[in-house]
């Protein structure tokens, strides 16, 4: 069966696909008209390409070092020999241009015969105008002729499985020009020389050429041109190839780049002293050590060499950003940030950019004046923080100041710095609960009083501090709101009804906010009453927007920053501002108003929004919606105040609760400023233009916080406004001011310097694939507000092409065209890419509501780089293989069916969700180990929690959840899978390198895009 249609690589095109119209050339960044089209000849190389740019060598003969090149069949991947990261290797980078996704027509589970979907997509490739590079080609306002006719592609059918890329042309050979119609390929057969690969490094055979016009091209990289020929097997001339997969294991693996950049940096000492060095992977454990650039933890890049000019910028289509997590925790191992005071005078700024101190102020004049780094202002030196230069110009004090030696640090701010120019009072905690009908009756208003006894033991304080200084108040609201007194000299707690929800006030000032430890019994006691007050209560109505307002007045009455713990679970749909109505409409999706999905229905909860932040007043939501509850309208006032989301679909009592309860402890544990304004400040010739993240800008410059914890990220990007020089490099400053848990105003700084570079190859050197998908997906993130999403991901895959077209024609040697060359910093963009593609985002599938599409967006914009890497590409580990008496992990896996095995046990984690696959032959001893019964069928999959079995195997498995928890900011509720029952579906769509059941390639169809859209661009 297989060797008869050996040569057919193109499945029926009976079906006509959905949206294939001509679109226009889509580049760079959403919505923005100057990018609209790339400029005639934009791929010239930057400078003289003279011996500096490594791997210009002349043809044939191996890819440069660093680049991996993947052959006709399989991969040849040649590098530096012995040293195979020169700097880590971002994980995550690969633009690439897959066009828009259509879920294939057939959508059963095991599909009969799928269309295979780098076809599919390979022919609505066809539909994207590219204005490639070279002058010649000027962008041409109507684009080439759309795809082929659903009718042009007749081949016979094709199992299911096999990707499969035939020897020779076959495998992506350059698209048709008009000159020799669909089946020729535009080069001489001699130009299917495979440049030899290093010795030892062949990852797969390599063919002998073939005749360039030999069997059909991968379908889609035929265009119809006006007098083409219909594609398909009648092109064939001679016999039928023998088939060729292209094989998995050739092509880049994020496992193995992981574990490669752990083998060389895991557990060493990295010291931060080089400016524009790239970090350890997130994903790499190591200790840092600040010798004047902030750690990683705190900044980390998705390049660390800037090109010097934005022409260069523009070529590359690299976006120059930074990931910024002022907060972000240290483990105990690296030293805390220092605190400098400089007492009345406050910290010591330059007089024109008001940059802070930093270890890139030059000090000149024996020490009376400093250069600014930033602005090159020359400033005096204010006497009090004089102090003399030793041989090299070096201050005598350097070392024994954080400002002059270290990347981070802190200053004590002075009154200038704080609202009115009086100290901050400490911040306060409200707690706010829905007590409607269903919360009352399901027991989650009982649990919440239960728990809130434990947490409130453990607010937040200072390391010296004996109790907290935060003050707690309570309320509890459905159609009206409920606010108690609680202060500590009554014998019971008071209630107050707010029935006015129109415009709400705060019926009492002394005794809602209080000290816990001084009310503690009254508290305890008001805890213990709320479930019975509302016992007989039938009320289902709620409301939301006056309970966000209520709260801010409370804040605002008592003049401090707080946050807000809301309790909620239901559409707000009784009469008062914000009332929401049931949109959820199933019809957008797949249509331009999708967007509209995405949008809060009313403008109040962006007015009020506003208010919150202008008063510190920062909103975390803890959501149990059993139906849908607008998650895109009640999110934003979290997302745009610095609070957290946490959403409980269906919650049930014995299952969901302790994930529930974890999520509240750490919440309100956390590590957080309050009332905080960030400003990032850069050298010349660059600043910052875009920021994403959980903040809310009034200005251009201005990033507001109500609050920032330490799990919060925001992505920081930057473009030219001048040229940047070899000699200077790039500085970035990013300064936070804030108030502490105890009421203290600070100033948080973090210091980081990045080379710049006139040749291209620097630039892709220096990448961080992670960081760069960290950026693309909350770019593309915000964009689903306005943008099709379809032109979204056209977007995404087009400037992935361009990233690596761009290498390939300026950075790697010549070689055939057949040849995928990757830079070695980026070689598993494509992978992660596809993922943020796949995600259900940016691709509805059927099975996911539109509120966890909107939840899941909300999450991405602050998540930080480490959050986002595990978030797209989780993590899969075999557990079959467990060694007891070893306290590693076991080594992970590639996310795909194929790694799983029948015998096997898997573990999956993606920071959200979390799974325990069994293979239908998992070993026997292994069960009872775990779940204490005796085989496979007798496994309870409806639970949450591992029993206590006591055995080492479950003593190992705990331990291996502990330590994939550990650190990440949601709980993750774990869910049992057996192989093939019905929940294995869920499961299967976190094997992200395979094809989507509901459309989405695999990474494998992926690549072929990619490297198709790639050759069309050189072309």
């Amino acid at each position: 069966m297989m060797s008869q249609q050996g040569y057919v690589a193109t499945p029926p095109y009976s079906q006509s696909q959905p949206g294939i119209g001509l679109s226009p050339p889509h580049y760079g960044h959403y919505g923005d008209p100057s990018h609209a089209a790339s400029p005639p000849g934009m791929m010239k190389p930057a400078g003289p390409l003279g011996a500096a740019t490594p791997g210009m060598m002349l043809p044939p003969g191996p890819a440069p070092p660093g680049s991996h090149q993947f052959g006709q069949n399989g991969a040849q991947a040649s590098s530096h020999p012995s040293q195979r990261f020169p700097g880590p290797s971002p994980v995550n980078n690969v633009a690439s241009s897959y066009a828009p996704y259509q879920p294939s027509p057939q959508s059963s589970y095991p599909s009969p015969v799928s269309t295979s979907s780098v076809t599919q997509l390979g022919n609505q490739l066809g539909a994207m105008q590219i204005n490639s590079y070279g002058s010649s080609m000027a962008p041409s306002s109507q684009g080439p002729p759309g795809p082929p006719s659903a009718a042009a592609f007749q081949g016979p059918p094709r199992p299911p499985q096999p990707s499969i890329l035939q020897p020779g042309s076959q495998v992506l050979p350059p698209p048709p020009t008009t000159l020799n119609g669909p089946g020729a390929s535009s080069a001489p057969p001699t130009a299917q020389y495979q440049p030899p690969p290093l010795p030892g490094q062949t990852l797969g055979p390599g063919f002998p050429p073939q005749q360039a016009n030999y069997g059909p091209q991968m379908a889609g990289a035929q265009l119809s041109y006006p007098g083409g020929f219909p594609g398909g097997p009648a092109q064939m001339a001679g016999p039928p190839q023998p088939q060729k997969k292209l094989d998995p294991d050739s092509i880049p693996s994020p496992i193995q780049v992981i574990e490669n950049d752990r083998a060389i940096r895991g557990g060493q000492v990295y010291a931060t002293n080089t400016r524009g060095q790239v970090p350890p992977l997130v994903t790499t454990d190591c200790v840092i050590q600040d010798q004047g650039n902030a750690s990683p933890r705190y900044i980390r890049c998705t390049t660390y060499c800037f090109p010097c000019t934005s022409d260069m910028a523009k070529q590359a289509q690299i976006p120059l950003a930074a990931v910024i997590k002022p907060f972000a925790t240290v483990p105990p191992n690296e030293t805390p940030l220092y605190l400098v005071n400089h007492g009345e005078t406050g910290p010591v700024r330059c007089n024109r950019c008001k940059a802070y101190m930093c270890p890139f102020m030059q000090f000149i004049e024996g020490g009376r004046r400093y250069q600014c780094g930033f602005c090159n202002c020359v400033n005096d030196v204010p006497p009090f923080y004089f102090q003399h230069l030793d041989h090299i110009g070096r201050r005598l004090d350097h070392y024994e100041k954080p400002e002059l030696s270290l990347g981070s640090y802190e200053y004590v701010a002075t009154l200038d710095y704080c609202r009115k120019n009086k100290p901050p009072n400490p911040p306060a905690f409200i707690f706010m609960i829905d007590v409607s009908y269903s919360n009352i009756k399901n027991g989650l208003v009982k649990l919440i009083c239960e728990e809130l006894k434990t947490v409130l033991e453990k607010l937040p304080k200072e390391e010296h501090e004996e109790t907290s200084a935060i003050r707690v108040g309570f309320i509890t609201y459905n159609k009206v709101l409920h606010f108690f007194n609680v202060k500590s000299n009554l014998a019971q707690p008071q209630m107050m009804v707010v029935t006015d929800v129109g415009e709400v006030f705060v019926p009492l000032l002394d005794g809602f906010l209080v000290n816990y430890q001084e009310s503690q019994a009254v508290i305890h006691n008001l805890l213990d009453q709320i479930p019975e007050m509302f016992a007989d209560s039938n009320e289902n109505e709620t409301v939301f927007a006056p309970v966000i307002q209520a709260g801010m007045e409370a804040l605002k009455a008592a003049d401090c920053p707080g946050k807000l713990f809301i309790f909620h679970s239901s559409l707000p749909t009784a009469e008062a501002p914000g009332k929401l109505k049931n949109r959820d409409d199933k019809k957008l999706v797949n249509t331009d108003k999708e967007k509209i999905l995405f949008q809060p229905q009313t403008n109040v909860y962006d007015s009020l929004a506003k208010d919150c932040v202008a008063h510190g007043c920062s909103v975390t939501l803890f959501l149990f919606p059993s139906q849908y509850v607008d998650v895109a309208s009640l999110g934003l006032v979290p997302q745009l105040t610095g609070g957290t989301l946490y959403k409980y679909n269906n919650f049930q009592m014995h299952l969901d609760s302790q994930q529930f309860l974890n999520d509240l402890r750490n919440d309100i544990e956390k590590k957080i400023g309050f009332d905080a304004i960030m400003r990032v400040r850069t050298s010349t010739g660059f600043r910052a233009t875009d920021f994403f993240g959980g903040i809310f800008m009034n200005n251009t410059t201005d990033v507001e916080m109500a609050a920032i914890d330490c799990d919060k990220a925001v992505t920081v990007e930057f473009k030219h406004d001048d040229k940047l020089g070899e000699d200077s490099g790039a500085l970035i400053q990013c300064a936070v001011l804030y108030t502490t848990i105890s009421g203290q105003r600070r100033l948080r700084i973090h210091n980081l310097g990045l080379n710049c570079s006139s040749q291209l190859a620097d630039l892709y050197k220096s990448c961080e694939t992670d960081a760069l998908i960290n950026f693309f997906a909350k770019s593309a993130f915000k964009a689903v507000l306005h943008q099709p999403l379809k032109v979204i991901r056209e977007i995404l895959v087009n400037q992935t092409a361009h990233m690596l077209a761009c290498y390939r024609k300026n950075c790697a040697s010549p070689s055939a065209a057949s040849q995928l060359i990757l830079p070695d910093s980026m070689k598993v963009f494509p992978v992660y890419m596809n993922c943020l593609l796949k995600n259900c985002v940016l691709l509805s599938r059927p099975e996911i509501s539109t509120d966890e599409r909107a939840y899941q967006r909300q999450l991405v914009m602050t998540m930080g780089v480490a959050d986002s890497q595990l978030f797209f590409y989780p993590q899969l580990l075999p557990i079959h293989t467990l060694d007891v008496k070893s306290t590693e992990l076991p080594a992970a896996v590639r996310c795909s069916e194929s790694r799983l095995s029948e015998e096997g046990i898997f573990l999956l984690a993606n920071g959200l969700n979390m799974f325990l696959w069994l293979g239908v032959s998992s070993p026997p001893e292994l069960i009872q180990g775990i779940f204490n019964v005796p085989s496979f069928a007798h496994i309870n999959a409806d639970t949450t929690l591992l029993p206590e079995v006591g055995s080492p195997y479950s003593q190992q498995l705990k331990m291996i959840m502990n330590i994939i928890q550990q650190k990440k900011p949601y709980s993750m509720k774990l869910m049992i899978v057996k192989q093939r029952e019905q929940p294995e579906m869920v499961f299967r769509q976190f094997l992200v390198e395979d094809k989507g059941l509901y459309g989405g390639p695999s990474y494998v169809d992926f690549l072929c895009c990619v490297h198709k859209e790639i050759c069309q661009l050189l072309n």
